[in-house]
């Protein structure tokens, strides 16, 4: 599912406009990446929650060449899915 087609599904399940829903998203999606830029946690109950981790720096393989190389620290954002989202998937 891309972006428009989940802009169509939230606008058909809430009964809001196209318009609104994209605004909705796009809103959403905004207040997501400050939180995480900030280092905070977003929980949503029912459905999971988003945090950001950091990585440390390690030494990893070219696949071409089997030289090794360095990787650089740097933070990752991670999504652990919550119980009843997981119990509707499986």
């Amino acid at each position: 599912m891309n972006k428009s087609e989940l802009v169509d599904a939230m606008a058909s399940k809430s009964g809001l406009s196209k318009a609104d829903s994209k605004r909705a998203l796009e809103g959403f999606i905004a207040a997501t990446e400050t939180a995480l830029k900030k280092g905070d946690k977003i929980s949503l109950v029912g459905f999971g929650s988003f945090s950001v981790s950091k990585r440390a720096a390690r030494t990893g393989r070219n696949p071409q060449t089997g030289k090794e190389i360095k990787i650089a620290a740097k933070k990752v954002v991670k999504f652990k899915a919550g119980a009843e989202l997981s119990g509707k998937v499986n």
